[in-house]
Protein backbone atom coordinates (compact mmCIF):
# COMPACT_ATOMS: atom_id res chain seq x y z
CA UNK A 1 0.00 0.00 0.00
CA UNK A 2 1.55 2.90 -1.00
CA UNK A 3 1.98 6.16 1.45
CA UNK A 4 -0.62 8.58 -0.50
CA UNK A 5 -3.10 5.61 -0.36
CA UNK A 6 -3.31 5.11 3.71
CA UNK A 7 -3.36 8.78 4.26
CA UNK A 8 -6.24 8.84 1.78
CA UNK A 9 -8.02 6.15 3.48
CA UNK A 10 -7.24 7.73 6.93
CA UNK A 11 -8.66 11.08 6.21
CA UNK A 12 -12.02 8.81 5.17
CA UNK A 13 -12.41 7.36 8.59
CA UNK A 14 -14.54 8.36 11.48
CA UNK A 15 -12.63 9.79 14.31
CA UNK A 16 -13.22 12.57 16.73
CA UNK A 17 -11.06 15.20 18.13
CA UNK A 18 -10.31 13.27 21.46
CA UNK A 19 -8.91 10.34 20.03
CA UNK A 20 -5.30 9.68 20.50
CA UNK A 21 -2.75 10.40 17.96
CA UNK A 22 -2.14 6.85 16.27
CA UNK A 23 1.80 7.06 15.09
CA UNK A 24 2.89 5.07 11.76
CA UNK A 25 4.23 1.99 13.86
CA UNK A 26 1.38 1.08 15.57
CA UNK A 27 -0.76 1.17 12.72
CA UNK A 28 1.72 -0.38 11.03
CA UNK A 29 1.46 -2.81 13.33
CA UNK A 30 -1.98 -3.27 14.03
CA UNK A 31 -2.74 -4.06 10.18
CA UNK A 32 -0.46 -7.43 10.79
CA UNK A 33 -1.02 -10.96 12.47
CA UNK A 34 -4.89 -11.23 12.03
CA UNK A 35 -6.33 -14.49 11.07
CA UNK A 36 -9.69 -14.71 8.20
CA UNK A 37 -12.91 -15.67 9.91
CA UNK A 38 -14.94 -15.61 6.82
CA UNK A 39 -18.20 -17.39 8.30
CA UNK A 40 -20.05 -20.18 6.63
CA UNK A 41 -23.61 -18.58 6.93
CA UNK A 42 -26.72 -20.71 6.31
CA UNK A 43 -29.70 -19.29 4.30
CA UNK A 44 -31.92 -16.32 5.96
CA UNK A 45 -35.62 -17.41 6.41
CA UNK A 46 -36.55 -14.12 4.32
CA UNK A 47 -34.12 -15.03 1.40
CA UNK A 48 -36.79 -16.84 -0.81
CA UNK A 49 -39.56 -14.56 -0.21
CA UNK A 50 -37.47 -11.58 -1.12
CA UNK A 51 -36.92 -13.20 -4.22
CA UNK A 52 -40.31 -13.76 -5.08
CA UNK A 53 -40.72 -10.21 -4.17
CA UNK A 54 -38.00 -8.87 -6.12
CA UNK A 55 -38.92 -10.45 -9.16
CA UNK A 56 -42.70 -9.42 -8.64
CA UNK A 57 -40.89 -5.61 -8.41
CA UNK A 58 -39.21 -5.94 -11.72
CA UNK A 59 -42.51 -7.45 -13.62
CA UNK A 60 -43.86 -4.00 -12.52
CA UNK A 61 -41.13 -1.91 -14.07
CA UNK A 62 -39.89 -3.86 -17.32
CA UNK A 63 -36.89 -2.83 -18.27
CA UNK A 64 -36.24 -0.25 -16.22
CA UNK A 65 -33.23 0.20 -12.86
CA UNK A 66 -34.83 0.39 -9.30
CA UNK A 67 -32.61 1.54 -6.53
CA UNK A 68 -33.73 1.17 -3.00
CA UNK A 69 -31.04 2.17 -0.35
CA UNK A 70 -31.14 1.02 3.14
CA UNK A 71 -30.15 4.29 4.57
CA UNK A 72 -27.47 5.28 6.77
CA UNK A 73 -27.19 6.16 10.08
CA UNK A 74 -28.81 9.25 12.01
CA UNK A 75 -27.12 11.83 14.80
CA UNK A 76 -28.21 11.57 17.91
CA UNK A 77 -26.40 13.78 19.59
CA UNK A 78 -22.41 15.09 18.67
CA UNK A 79 -20.41 12.02 17.91
CA UNK A 80 -23.18 9.25 18.71
CA UNK A 81 -25.29 7.80 16.32
CA UNK A 82 -28.99 6.10 17.03
CA UNK A 83 -28.97 2.35 16.39
CA UNK A 84 -29.62 1.73 13.01
CA UNK A 85 -32.69 0.53 11.61
CA UNK A 86 -32.95 -0.46 8.05
CA UNK A 87 -34.85 1.42 5.20
CA UNK A 88 -38.56 -1.16 5.39
CA UNK A 89 -38.44 -1.55 1.53
CA UNK A 90 -35.13 -2.14 1.16
CA UNK A 91 -35.01 -4.86 3.58
CA UNK A 92 -38.61 -6.48 2.67
CA UNK A 93 -37.28 -7.32 -1.07
CA UNK A 94 -33.78 -7.99 0.26
CA UNK A 95 -33.48 -9.28 3.75
CA UNK A 96 -30.52 -7.32 4.27
CA UNK A 97 -30.31 -5.02 7.83
CA UNK A 98 -26.68 -3.70 7.76
CA UNK A 99 -26.16 0.31 6.72
CA UNK A 100 -24.89 1.97 3.77
CA UNK A 101 -26.34 -0.86 1.37
CA UNK A 102 -28.54 -0.03 -1.85
CA UNK A 103 -30.57 -2.68 -3.51
CA UNK A 104 -30.19 -2.63 -7.35
CA UNK A 105 -32.99 -4.55 -9.12
CA UNK A 106 -32.80 -4.70 -13.25
CA UNK A 107 -33.97 -6.53 -15.91
CA UNK A 108 -34.89 -9.51 -13.88
CA UNK A 109 -31.55 -9.51 -11.97
CA UNK A 110 -31.12 -8.10 -8.76
CA UNK A 111 -27.50 -6.98 -6.91
CA UNK A 112 -26.60 -5.66 -3.24
CA UNK A 113 -24.47 -2.96 -2.95
CA UNK A 114 -23.05 -3.14 0.51
CA UNK A 115 -19.95 -2.05 2.98
CA UNK A 116 -18.73 -5.48 4.18
CA UNK A 117 -16.05 -5.98 7.05
CA UNK A 118 -13.75 -3.88 7.96
CA UNK A 119 -10.02 -4.67 5.66
CA UNK A 120 -7.31 -5.43 7.58
CA UNK A 121 -5.48 -3.18 5.30
CA UNK A 122 -6.29 0.10 6.53
CA UNK A 123 -6.44 1.53 9.75
CA UNK A 124 -10.53 1.41 9.55
CA UNK A 125 -11.12 -1.82 11.52
CA UNK A 126 -9.48 -0.49 14.91
CA UNK A 127 -9.79 3.13 14.41
CA UNK A 128 -13.12 4.01 12.82
CA UNK A 129 -16.07 4.70 14.96
CA UNK A 130 -18.99 4.11 12.86
CA UNK A 131 -17.30 1.39 10.81
CA UNK A 132 -14.61 -0.21 12.25
CA UNK A 133 -14.81 -3.75 13.58
CA UNK A 134 -13.10 -2.67 16.81
CA UNK A 135 -15.15 0.07 17.60
CA UNK A 136 -18.96 -1.21 16.08
CA UNK A 137 -18.82 -5.18 15.81
CA UNK A 138 -17.83 -7.31 12.90
CA UNK A 139 -19.96 -6.69 9.42
CA UNK A 140 -20.41 -9.35 7.40
CA UNK A 141 -18.15 -9.94 4.73
CA UNK A 142 -19.71 -9.90 1.01
CA UNK A 143 -19.67 -13.04 0.83
CA UNK A 144 -21.22 -13.72 3.39
CA UNK A 145 -24.41 -11.86 2.89
CA UNK A 146 -24.39 -13.49 -0.48
CA UNK A 147 -24.50 -16.98 0.58
CA UNK A 148 -27.31 -15.76 3.27
CA UNK A 149 -29.58 -13.71 1.48
CA UNK A 150 -29.12 -15.60 -1.62
CA UNK A 151 -28.54 -12.75 -4.29
CA UNK A 152 -25.57 -11.17 -5.92
CA UNK A 153 -23.90 -8.84 -3.38
CA UNK A 154 -20.92 -6.38 -4.49
CA UNK A 155 -18.91 -3.70 -2.64
CA UNK A 156 -20.98 -0.43 -2.26
CA UNK A 157 -17.73 1.18 -4.01
CA UNK A 158 -18.86 0.03 -7.36
CA UNK A 159 -22.34 1.49 -6.79
CA UNK A 160 -21.59 4.77 -8.72
CA UNK A 161 -20.50 2.93 -12.02
CA UNK A 162 -23.60 1.04 -11.83
CA UNK A 163 -25.77 3.52 -11.99
CA UNK A 164 -23.74 5.46 -14.57
CA UNK A 165 -25.13 3.49 -17.78
CA UNK A 166 -28.21 4.90 -19.40
CA UNK A 167 -31.80 3.72 -19.05
CA UNK A 168 -34.76 4.66 -17.23
CA UNK A 169 -33.96 4.48 -13.10
CA UNK A 170 -36.24 4.95 -10.54
CA UNK A 171 -34.80 5.68 -6.71
CA UNK A 172 -36.65 5.06 -3.34
CA UNK A 173 -35.52 9.19 -2.54
CA UNK A 174 -34.74 10.40 0.92
CA UNK A 175 -32.73 7.62 2.36
CA UNK A 176 -29.24 8.54 1.08
CA UNK A 177 -28.27 11.79 -0.21
CA UNK A 178 -25.50 9.82 -1.86
CA UNK A 179 -27.99 7.52 -3.90
CA UNK A 180 -29.60 10.78 -4.39
CA UNK A 181 -26.55 12.78 -5.75
CA UNK A 182 -25.73 9.75 -8.05
CA UNK A 183 -29.22 9.73 -9.97
CA UNK A 184 -31.27 12.81 -11.31
CA UNK A 185 -34.81 12.73 -10.05
CA UNK A 186 -37.87 12.84 -11.72
CA UNK A 187 -40.79 13.15 -9.21
CA UNK A 188 -43.38 11.24 -10.83
CA UNK A 189 -41.70 8.20 -11.57
CA UNK A 190 -39.76 8.30 -8.18
CA UNK A 191 -43.39 8.25 -6.49
CA UNK A 192 -44.62 5.61 -8.76
CA UNK A 193 -41.65 3.29 -7.20
CA UNK A 194 -42.54 4.37 -3.75
CA UNK A 195 -46.32 3.67 -3.87
CA UNK A 196 -45.62 0.46 -5.70
CA UNK A 197 -43.53 -0.75 -3.07
CA UNK A 198 -45.53 0.51 0.05
CA UNK A 199 -48.94 -1.34 -2.17
CA UNK A 200 -47.14 -4.44 -2.26
CA UNK A 201 -46.76 -4.76 0.93
CA UNK A 202 -50.62 -4.24 1.90
CA UNK A 203 -51.12 -8.11 1.60
CA UNK A 204 -49.07 -10.48 3.99
CA UNK A 205 -48.32 -13.94 3.43
CA UNK A 206 -48.20 -16.95 5.66
CA UNK A 207 -44.80 -16.04 6.37
CA UNK A 208 -45.25 -12.59 7.41
CA UNK A 209 -48.21 -13.15 9.19
CA UNK A 210 -45.92 -15.76 11.52
CA UNK A 211 -43.51 -12.92 12.16
CA UNK A 212 -46.31 -10.62 12.99
CA UNK A 213 -48.06 -13.24 15.35
CA UNK A 214 -44.68 -13.90 17.03
CA UNK A 215 -44.10 -10.40 17.39
CA UNK A 216 -47.60 -10.16 19.17
CA UNK A 217 -46.78 -12.52 21.59
CA UNK A 218 -43.91 -10.82 23.13
CA UNK A 219 -45.93 -8.10 23.14
CA UNK A 220 -47.97 -9.84 25.38
CA UNK A 221 -44.77 -10.65 27.61
CA UNK A 222 -43.80 -7.22 27.60
CA UNK A 223 -47.68 -5.97 28.68
CA UNK A 224 -47.09 -9.04 31.33
CA UNK A 225 -43.80 -7.90 32.60
CA UNK A 226 -45.04 -4.54 33.11
CA UNK A 227 -47.92 -5.23 35.34
CA UNK A 228 -45.94 -7.90 37.23
CA UNK A 229 -43.67 -5.57 38.68
CA UNK A 230 -46.55 -2.98 39.74
CA UNK A 231 -44.73 -2.27 43.23
CA UNK A 232 -42.21 -0.71 40.87
CA UNK A 233 -44.42 1.05 38.75
CA UNK A 234 -46.26 2.66 41.73
CA UNK A 235 -42.70 3.67 43.11
CA UNK A 236 -41.35 5.21 39.92
CA UNK A 237 -43.86 5.54 37.93
CA UNK A 238 -44.58 5.76 33.89
CA UNK A 239 -40.70 5.25 33.12
CA UNK A 240 -40.24 1.86 34.74
CA UNK A 241 -43.20 0.76 32.49
CA UNK A 242 -41.58 2.05 29.79
CA UNK A 243 -38.17 0.22 30.35
CA UNK A 244 -39.74 -2.94 31.73
CA UNK A 245 -41.11 -3.11 28.33
CA UNK A 246 -38.04 -2.03 26.30
CA UNK A 247 -35.97 -4.92 28.04
CA UNK A 248 -38.33 -7.07 26.84
CA UNK A 249 -38.74 -5.88 23.68
CA UNK A 250 -34.55 -6.18 23.19
CA UNK A 251 -34.48 -9.62 25.00
CA UNK A 252 -36.95 -11.26 22.25
CA UNK A 253 -36.79 -9.22 19.36
CA UNK A 254 -35.10 -5.99 18.00
CA UNK A 255 -36.42 -3.58 19.34
CA UNK A 256 -39.83 -1.36 19.84
CA UNK A 257 -41.11 -0.94 16.91
CA UNK A 258 -42.12 2.66 18.11
CA UNK A 259 -41.56 4.76 21.21
CA UNK A 260 -43.73 3.42 24.06
CA UNK A 261 -46.68 5.08 25.25
CA UNK A 262 -47.69 5.18 28.73
CA UNK A 263 -50.08 7.57 29.85
CA UNK A 264 -50.98 7.60 33.54
CA UNK A 265 -54.16 9.45 34.55
CA UNK A 266 -54.65 13.36 32.00
CA UNK A 267 -51.72 12.01 30.11
CA UNK A 268 -53.79 9.17 28.01
CA UNK A 269 -55.46 12.08 27.14
CA UNK A 270 -52.20 13.25 24.94
CA UNK A 271 -52.43 10.63 22.06
CA UNK A 272 -48.52 10.43 21.46
CA UNK A 273 -47.88 10.57 25.11
CA UNK A 274 -43.93 9.78 24.94
CA UNK A 275 -42.13 11.20 27.83
CA UNK A 276 -43.49 9.22 30.34
CA UNK A 277 -42.29 11.36 32.83
CA UNK A 278 -45.67 10.81 34.84
CA UNK A 279 -46.41 9.19 37.97
CA UNK A 280 -48.56 5.91 38.28
CA UNK A 281 -51.64 7.11 40.76
CA UNK A 282 -53.62 5.01 42.64
CA UNK A 283 -57.85 5.62 41.79
CA UNK A 284 -56.11 6.70 38.24
CA UNK A 285 -56.24 4.54 34.64
CA UNK A 286 -53.07 4.31 32.74
CA UNK A 287 -52.87 3.68 29.01
CA UNK A 288 -50.27 1.73 27.39
CA UNK A 289 -49.97 1.62 23.91
CA UNK A 290 -46.06 -0.29 23.21
CA UNK A 291 -45.23 -3.03 20.20
CA UNK A 292 -42.16 -5.11 19.95
CA UNK A 293 -40.29 -5.58 16.88
CA UNK A 294 -39.13 -8.85 15.50
CA UNK A 295 -35.84 -9.62 14.70
CA UNK A 296 -37.36 -9.70 10.90
CA UNK A 297 -38.90 -5.83 11.60
CA UNK A 298 -42.45 -7.12 12.08
CA UNK A 299 -43.87 -4.97 14.59
CA UNK A 300 -46.90 -5.83 16.93
CA UNK A 301 -48.86 -2.50 17.94
CA UNK A 302 -50.89 -2.65 21.04
CA UNK A 303 -52.90 -0.86 23.73
CA UNK A 304 -54.48 -1.48 27.11
CA UNK A 305 -56.35 0.99 29.01
CA UNK A 306 -55.79 -0.56 33.15
CA UNK A 307 -56.80 0.48 36.81
CA UNK A 308 -53.98 1.37 38.95
CA UNK A 309 -55.78 -0.23 41.68
CA UNK A 310 -56.24 -3.49 39.95
CA UNK A 311 -60.43 -2.59 39.87
CA UNK A 312 -61.89 0.12 37.76
CA UNK A 313 -64.57 2.07 39.68
CA UNK A 314 -67.90 2.19 38.52
CA UNK A 315 -67.05 5.72 36.11
CA UNK A 316 -64.39 4.35 34.98
CA UNK A 317 -65.76 0.59 33.87
CA UNK A 318 -68.34 2.43 32.35
CA UNK A 319 -66.38 4.32 30.04
CA UNK A 320 -64.31 1.43 29.28
CA UNK A 321 -67.76 -0.91 28.20
CA UNK A 322 -68.31 1.46 25.55
CA UNK A 323 -65.20 1.38 24.21
CA UNK A 324 -64.76 -1.71 24.43
CA UNK A 325 -67.96 -2.40 22.54
CA UNK A 326 -67.40 0.14 20.06
CA UNK A 327 -63.94 -2.02 19.31
CA UNK A 328 -65.99 -5.18 19.54
CA UNK A 329 -68.28 -3.57 16.36
CA UNK A 330 -65.09 -2.40 15.04
CA UNK A 331 -63.18 -5.80 15.01
CA UNK A 332 -66.56 -7.61 13.44
CA UNK A 333 -66.79 -5.51 10.88
CA UNK A 334 -63.38 -6.68 9.51
CA UNK A 335 -64.03 -9.21 6.62
CA UNK A 336 -62.89 -9.16 3.27
CA UNK A 337 -64.18 -7.25 0.21
CA UNK A 338 -65.13 -4.49 3.19
CA UNK A 339 -64.56 -1.08 3.09
CA UNK A 340 -60.82 -0.37 5.08
CA UNK A 341 -63.16 2.43 6.57
CA UNK A 342 -65.77 -0.05 7.98
CA UNK A 343 -64.19 -0.41 10.88
CA UNK A 344 -63.61 2.89 12.14
CA UNK A 345 -67.65 3.53 11.29
CA UNK A 346 -68.74 0.72 13.46
CA UNK A 347 -66.68 2.22 16.27
CA UNK A 348 -67.74 5.48 15.74
CA UNK A 349 -71.12 4.53 15.71
CA UNK A 350 -71.04 3.02 18.96
CA UNK A 351 -69.03 6.08 20.87
CA UNK A 352 -71.43 8.29 19.38
CA UNK A 353 -74.45 6.66 20.48
CA UNK A 354 -72.44 6.58 23.90
CA UNK A 355 -71.47 10.13 23.96
CA UNK A 356 -75.34 10.88 23.07
CA UNK A 357 -76.28 8.81 26.26
CA UNK A 358 -73.98 10.69 28.45
CA UNK A 359 -75.67 13.72 27.43
CA UNK A 360 -72.59 15.52 25.89
CA UNK A 361 -73.51 15.75 22.51
CA UNK A 362 -74.60 19.26 21.56
CA UNK A 363 -76.93 17.70 18.53
CA UNK A 364 -78.46 14.16 18.08
CA UNK A 365 -76.51 11.21 17.45
CA UNK A 366 -77.71 11.25 13.73
CA UNK A 367 -76.53 14.70 13.48
CA UNK A 368 -73.18 13.88 14.99
CA UNK A 369 -72.58 11.14 12.85
CA UNK A 370 -73.32 12.95 9.61
CA UNK A 371 -70.00 13.19 7.61
CA UNK A 372 -70.42 17.02 7.77
CA UNK A 373 -70.22 17.25 11.25
CA UNK A 374 -68.79 14.69 13.17
CA UNK A 375 -68.48 16.64 16.37
CA UNK A 376 -68.79 13.51 18.65
CA UNK A 377 -64.29 13.63 17.13
CA UNK A 378 -64.40 16.10 20.05
CA UNK A 379 -63.34 12.90 22.38
CA UNK A 380 -62.68 10.29 19.76
CA UNK A 381 -59.99 12.41 18.15
CA UNK A 382 -58.38 9.73 15.63
CA UNK A 383 -59.42 7.15 12.92
CA UNK A 384 -59.56 3.53 14.21
CA UNK A 385 -57.06 1.54 12.16
CA UNK A 386 -54.20 1.73 10.07
CA UNK A 387 -52.29 -1.21 8.76
CA UNK A 388 -49.64 -2.67 10.21
CA UNK A 389 -46.50 -5.05 9.20
CA UNK A 390 -42.95 -3.89 8.88
CA UNK A 391 -43.85 0.05 9.51
CA UNK A 392 -46.34 0.37 12.29
CA UNK A 393 -47.77 2.48 10.08
CA UNK A 394 -47.29 0.42 7.79
CA UNK A 395 -47.77 1.11 3.83
CA UNK A 396 -48.18 4.59 4.10
CA UNK A 397 -47.15 5.58 0.36
CA UNK A 398 -49.95 3.42 -0.96
CA UNK A 399 -52.24 5.00 -2.92
CA UNK A 400 -56.31 6.27 -1.14
CA UNK A 401 -57.71 3.79 -3.70
CA UNK A 402 -55.31 0.74 -2.70
CA UNK A 403 -55.57 1.89 0.84
CA UNK A 404 -58.08 4.19 3.03
CA UNK A 405 -60.06 4.25 0.45
CA UNK A 406 -60.24 0.66 -0.71
CA UNK A 407 -61.38 -2.67 0.33
CA UNK A 408 -59.78 -5.09 2.58
CA UNK A 409 -58.40 -8.17 1.54
CA UNK A 410 -57.21 -11.57 2.58
CA UNK A 411 -53.80 -11.54 4.50
CA UNK A 412 -54.02 -7.87 5.24
CA UNK A 413 -53.92 -6.85 8.85
CA UNK A 414 -55.01 -3.85 10.40
CA UNK A 415 -55.49 -2.52 13.94
CA UNK A 416 -58.73 -1.57 15.65
CA UNK A 417 -58.17 0.97 18.11
CA UNK A 418 -61.10 3.09 19.38
CA UNK A 419 -60.81 5.42 22.06
CA UNK A 420 -62.25 8.06 24.60
CA UNK A 421 -60.42 11.36 25.33
CA UNK A 422 -61.97 13.67 28.06
CA UNK A 423 -59.20 16.60 28.17
CA UNK A 424 -58.55 17.76 31.72
CA UNK A 425 -59.49 21.30 30.79
CA UNK A 426 -62.96 20.64 28.61
CA UNK A 427 -65.77 22.04 30.04
CA UNK A 428 -68.18 20.67 28.12
CA UNK A 429 -68.17 17.29 29.82
CA UNK A 430 -68.86 16.67 33.59
CA UNK A 431 -65.79 17.34 36.37
CA UNK A 432 -65.40 13.51 36.79
CA UNK A 433 -64.92 13.11 33.55
CA UNK A 434 -62.20 15.79 32.87
CA UNK A 435 -58.61 14.20 32.64
CA UNK A 436 -59.72 10.63 31.26
CA UNK A 437 -58.39 8.45 28.23
CA UNK A 438 -59.25 5.30 27.17
CA UNK A 439 -57.88 3.42 24.04
CA UNK A 440 -58.27 -0.49 23.69
CA UNK A 441 -56.04 -1.87 19.93
CA UNK A 442 -55.74 -4.72 18.51
CA UNK A 443 -53.62 -6.42 15.37
CA UNK A 444 -56.03 -7.91 13.92
CA UNK A 445 -55.54 -10.15 10.63
CA UNK A 446 -58.08 -10.25 7.60
CA UNK A 447 -59.00 -13.97 6.86
CA UNK A 448 -60.70 -16.16 4.08
CA UNK A 449 -64.11 -15.58 6.26
CA UNK A 450 -63.61 -12.72 8.40
CA UNK A 451 -60.80 -12.35 10.93
CA UNK A 452 -58.40 -13.50 13.63
CA UNK A 453 -57.03 -11.04 16.66
CA UNK A 454 -53.09 -11.93 16.78
CA UNK A 455 -53.34 -9.95 19.99
CA UNK A 456 -55.99 -11.81 21.87
CA UNK A 457 -54.12 -13.23 24.42
CA UNK A 458 -54.20 -10.24 26.42
CA UNK A 459 -57.38 -9.80 28.00
CA UNK A 460 -59.85 -7.03 27.18
CA UNK A 461 -62.85 -7.29 28.75
CA UNK A 462 -63.55 -5.30 32.32
CA UNK A 463 -63.93 -8.47 34.35
CA UNK A 464 -61.15 -10.38 32.42
CA UNK A 465 -58.61 -6.87 33.14
CA UNK A 466 -59.22 -7.11 36.65
CA UNK A 467 -58.68 -10.67 36.92
CA UNK A 468 -55.22 -10.40 34.94
CA UNK A 469 -53.92 -7.80 36.87
CA UNK A 470 -55.07 -9.62 40.22
CA UNK A 471 -53.33 -13.04 38.90
CA UNK A 472 -49.71 -11.14 37.31
CA UNK A 473 -49.16 -8.35 40.32
CA UNK A 474 -46.84 -9.42 42.67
Amino acid sequence: MSEQTNETDQAALHTESHDPKVPEAWSAFMRTGWGERELDLPTHPIAEHAARRRTSLGAAFPGERLVLPAGTYKVRSNDTDYRFRPDTAHTYFSGNQTSDAVLVVEDGESVLYARPRSSRETDEFFRDRQYGELWAGRRPSLNEMSSSLGLEVRHIDDLAGALSGTGKTRVHRGLSATVDGLVAGDAGRDAELARVVSEMRLVKDAWEIGELQEACDITALGFEDSVREWDDVLKYGERWIEGTFFRRARAMGNDIGYDSIVGGGRHATTLHWIENSGPITPGELVLLDMGVEGHNLYTADVTRTIPVDGTFTPLQRELYDLVYAAQEAGNEAVRPGAPFIAAHQAAMTVLAHGLGDLGLLPVSVEEALDPESKVYSRWTLHGTSHMLGMDVHDCGEASPEAYNQGTLAEGMVLTVEPGLYFQEDDLLVPEELRGIGIRIEDDILVTADGHRNLSASLPRTSADVEAWMDATRR
